[in-house]
């Protein structure tokens, strides 16, 4: 995509969270932008940064690695927003600047002990998904193990834990998923009053229902598709 595509396409974005945003009687500067770069070109993620995005989330700890080399030095937060394999969280951990999807136990322990490993020592950044929907496909932790895995993570010393993420499911018209979002929320603010602490970030809403999202809380919404245009490969 030309330059000047992304950047029209990311001021577009930008104007609907601004709308959203006063709709819900919120500043747009308390929603972070996260340009999802999945399948997209390293040129790509670098003619973002330079119309002005400073979040970007990949899906996958092999694709950033193949990209990575070539925009390392961009002075951004890179999030991994997509489901991670506990064999690859070393990795990972050293990657990125933020753990976006941990969803069990074991991948949490194993984050942080790779974090211990490093010379520098520092704490990772790290959201919880919640599977909402009942969807066999996708991953993430249930609501009735929510509690146990954000007291576990808390325990973690080399882990921030803050705040909750999901993937609800599609539907065409946006007003649909609202519940779903709304439901995070209620979880995030039970789990607030059960840890007795703030949990500020609520990842939630993609290229078609970010919208929606804001008007139930998010603080992150992840935008491909309305930023980067569709696809190059299947994924």
């Amino acid at each position: 995509m030309a330059q000047t595509a992304i950047q029209e396409n990311l001021l577009r974005v930008q104007e609907r969270i601004l709308k959203a945003a006063h709709r819900a009687g919120r500043a747009a500067d308390e929603i972070t932008l996260i340009g999802v770069c999945k399948t997209h070109p390293a040129d790509a993620i670098q003619q973002a940064f330079d119309a002005g995005l400073r979040h970007f989330g990949e899906n996958r700890v092999q694709e950033w690695e193949g990209k990575r080399a070539a925009i390392a030095n961009l002075p951004a937060t890179w999030h991994l927003i997509g489901h991670l394999q506990s064999n690859k969280a070393a990795k990972a951990a050293n990657l990125f600047h933020t753990i976006d999807a941990v969803d069990d136990v074991a991948l949490a322990q194993k984050l942080d002990r790779a974090c211990a490993a490093m010379p520098d020592i520092h704490r990772l950044r790290v959201l919880l998904e919640v599977h909402l929907g009942d969807e066999t496909t996708k991953s993430g932790v249930s609501e009735g193990d929510l509690p146990m895995l954000a007291e576990t993570v808390l325990s973690l010393e080399r882990l921030e834990l803050a705040g909750l993420m999901c993937i609800p499911p599609f539907r065409e018209n946006s007003e649909e998923v609202r519940p779903y979002f709304a439901r995070l929320r209620g979880l995030r603010d039970q789990l607030e009053v059960r840890l007795g602490r703030k949990l500020p970030a609520l990842s939630m809403g993609m290229s078609h229902d970010f919208a929606a999202a804001i008007l139930e809380g998010a603080t992150e919404v992840r935008v491909g598709t309305a930023l980067f245009g569709t696809r190059s490969v299947a994924g």
